[in-house]
């Protein structure tokens, strides 16, 4: 199995990433643990209030720094091209880094106004974040949350492709139209809540399945999202977990993917309702 993807700038970014949406409490043992696992991509963001506890972990944890992928974000409301710079610099300081691998703008719109049309301020956003990649201090620049719509705007201003795509993608939620867009943009997609905050972990078809290649239901999750092609993210607290949601070597079948995929309306949900991260 293949350990990492390659941006289209040439940058490898390790295959799962070790996300901390939710952990406040505990988050530096948890990322010192999942490092200590093997982990070497971590995933924060200004917005989850543990930048200080993930930029010491990665730094106690005597880890080379060219080793560790770490990734941050913009918080969503931001939208001029100065306080951009300025709230980059202030996660730098917390983390405590000389540079980001890959920053991302957490959502197109504040979190608080879901649906609202901010493409101006993305604009300036995304110009503030070209300026700092051309200057080094980020390795990889992209979004979160985006859809279509919000990308192409920010490709017809600026002629930079977004390297990554972050986005809630899950069994029964393959994101297809999204997911093949930025496929042919040679956007790498991630995915965060491949577990869809858990309740995914009850669905029976899951469970059946994972028994069947003697795996939990989260790991089962978890390849799947590899398996498409995108990039995982799953999160906890608990180092059995961490342990487990990083041991991804089983092969699914063909036959048994084709069924996951086709899985639909496994769980009354909606992608807003704060399954977003």
């Amino acid at each position: 199995m293949k350990t990492t993807f390659t941006l289209y700038n040439q940058v490898k970014i390790p295959n799962v990433g070790f996300g901390t949406w939710q952990i406040t409490e505990g988050a530096y043992e948890s990322v010192k643990y999942a490092l200590k696992t093997g982990y070497r991509h971590i995933d924060t963001a200004e917005a989850y209030g543990n930048e200080k506890e993930v930029g010491k972990a990665v730094k106690d944890s005597r880890i080379a720094r060219s080793d560790i992928f770490l990734t941050t974000k913009l918080p969503s409301h931001i939208k001029t091209y100065d306080e951009t710079i300025k709230h980059f610099h202030e996660s730098l300081e917390r983390l405590d880094m000389e540079y980001i691998d890959l920053y991302l703008i957490h959502a197109p719109w504040p979190w608080s106004d879901q649906g609202s049309d901010h493409t101006a301020g993305n604009i300036e956003a995304w110009k503030a974040m070209i300026h700092l990649y051309e200057k080094g201090l980020i390795r990889s620049i992209g979004v979160s949350n985006f859809g279509i719509k919000d990308i192409e705007a920010l490709i017809r201003a600026t002629n930079f492709i977004p390297h990554v795509n972050q986005i809630p993608l899950f069994i029964s939620v393959p994101q297809n139209e999204l997911r093949a867009y930025c496929t042919s943009k040679n956007i790498l997609v991630e995915a965060y809540s491949p577990l869809a905050t858990g309740k995914l972990l009850k669905v029976d078809a899951i469970v059946k399945m994972a028994e069947k290649y003697q795996v939990t239901p989260a790991q089962l999750c978890i390849k799947f999202c590899l398996d498409l092609g995108t990039l995982p993210l799953p999160k906890s607290t608990h180092e059995e977990r961490i342990r487990n949601n990083f041991d991804l070597n089983f092969k699914i079948s063909e036959s048994d993917f084709n069924d996951l995929l086709g899985l639909k309306d496994v769980f009354k949900t909606h992608l807003n309702e704060r399954i977003t991260n």
